[in-house]
């Protein structure tokens, strides 16, 4: 016959008298128990007993379940989520013993969660510290980095406004009802839309001459990036003060923070002037989130979709969320988007082994990539080089690569998963960045990661480029 299994509810029944405003010798007398046996109980060197357990349900009106359940399972399955860590790889940590410990020792449980909550947001100062140092006459902090400033106020918002999306569905339906943007501008704004080569533009892309009553856009501007600049020259006339309501809801300290916002703004309602929001939701299903099929449906480019397919989180009407990021050559991040809770490096480089990196060795193709990060969350992310400039022999090109992401679990919503199970994708570990990746045998490294000690040169042990020390 099995052992009678202990039941050891201190933390549980800890929450409930101090919810209830008890003391112990309080608890003890409504149970009919000695005070010190109920300070046994709390501390969990006692087991709780099926006679007192019943005396609990009965005296305070408890599910004798929810009893039993709550406390040490949440703390058991929060600290084996932070012994998930790399820096703990080298460790044999049976889940037994996780739960052993915080069954019978919740105290220490409680205190070595909040000290490795404290050494992550150091972890993340010291970073900060770091690239600041390393950048002679940096003085300024992040709060006054007007691209930072931005990024944070979309990040907040997971690049997601409804109301721009209302605006701009109208607008759409408005320019649909005149045949398009031309005769659009012609019969509400009597503007004429003229196309110039760039030695009259003189550098510019699009100009709004107001003498002339003329917008005027830049002929090496392929077709996709022309209607996008017609949509944002409307976007700018008629859904300033839906920018203005937008921006309103939060205060910047930099006006070149502010001015960057509001034209992320003004190109994501452009953008949602191009791809209507219930359209384009009823499409992306329809083909299975295929980005360069919705490009052809709406005239758009591939970066235009892959940046429109971040905003869909409507209320009611959510669709897949994702990331994207768009890196040049060297590295540089020039837009960061993120709706998929992917967490992006806030300085410096991401992981050299995600394809976005790779993507340049095979120019305008596809590649896929299953990726985990050092806590175990898994994405999957599709690539791509992208061409900006151009548009005529000898003209200057820039070539960037973008990456469209999302959680491993919406992947098989994606048509580049199609046949494929995410539980079965062998996934490319990747870190966040250097400095606060514990991957110790990791070959890409750049930089030894923060708070490791690194072992001397006499022989080395690895091909990894740092040896480092176990302690």
């Amino acid at each position: 016959m099995p052992a009678e299994r202990r039941l050891y509810v201190g933390p549980s029944l800890r929450r409930l008298r101090r919810d209830l405003g008890l003391t112990q010798a309080d608890m003890a007398a409504d149970l009919d128990v000695s005070a010190s046996y109920i300070a046994l109980l709390e501390r969990n060197h006692r087991p709780l007993s099926a006679e007192v357990l019943l005396r609990l349900a009965q005296t305070y009106k408890l599910d004798m379940a929810a009893l039993t359940r709550q406390g040490a399972n949440d703390d058991a399955a929060r600290l084996q989520a932070v012994l998930k860590d790399p820096m703990f790889a080298d460790i044999d940590l049976p889940s037994l013993e996780t739960a052993d410990v915080t069954t019978n020792f919740p105290g220490i449980t409680e205190a070595l969660l909040r000290l490795y909550t404290a050494y992550r947001e150091e972890q993340l100062a010291l970073a900060d510290r770091g690239v600041a140092a390393d950048a002679p006459g940096v003085g300024a902090s992040e709060a006054s980095d007007p691209v930072a400033e931005s990024r944070r106020f979309l990040e907040a918002r997971r690049n997601s406004f409804p109301t721009l999306d209302d605006a701009a569905e109208r607008l759409a339906q408005a320019v649909a009802a005149h045949d398009g943007f031309t005769p659009y501008f012609k019969a509400r704004h009597n503007l004429r839309v003229r196309r110039l080569p760039p030695e009259v533009m003189v550098g510019s892309t699009r100009r709004l001459d107001h003498h002339r009553r003329e917008i005027l856009l830049s002929d090496e501007l392929d077709n996709a990036s022309q209607t996008f600049q017609l949509a944002l020259q409307l976007a700018y006339l008629e859904l300033g003060a839906d920018v203005d309501a937008v921006v309103a809801q939060a205060s910047f300290a930099t006006d070149s923070g502010e001015r960057l916002t509001r034209r992320a703004l003004a190109s994501y309602a452009a953008a949602a002037i191009l791809m209507p929001y219930t359209a384009f939701a009823r499409a992306v299903e329809a083909r299975r989130y295929d980005v360069e099929a919705l490009g052809r449906q709406f005239g758009a480019s591939f970066e235009q979709v892959a940046h429109r397919l971040t905003t869909l989180q409507k209320p009611g009407q959510e669709r897949v969320p994702f990331f994207f990021i768009r890196v040049d050559e060297a590295g540089n991040i020039s837009k960061r988007l993120d709706g998929a809770g992917f967490p992006f490096a806030r300085h410096g480089g991401g992981c050299p082994l995600w394809t976005v990196h790779q993507a340049f060795r095979t120019p305008r193709q596809l590649v896929t990539q299953w990726l985990e990060l050092p806590d175990g969350q898994r994405f999957f992310s599709i690539a791509r080089t992208v061409t900006a400039g151009g548009g005529g022999y000898g003209k200057p090109k820039v070539e960037r690569a973008i990456a469209l992401g999302c959680a491993a679990e919406h992947a098989g919503r994606l048509i580049y998963t199609q046949g494929q199970s995410a539980d079965a994708q062998v996934a490319t570990p990747i870190g966040v960045t250097c400095r606060l990746c514990h991957r110790t045998e990791c070959t890409a490294r750049s930089a030894p990661p923060i708070g490791r000690s690194i072992l001397p040169d006499d022989i080395r042990r690895t091909s990894a480029p740092f040896g480092f020390s176990d302690s």
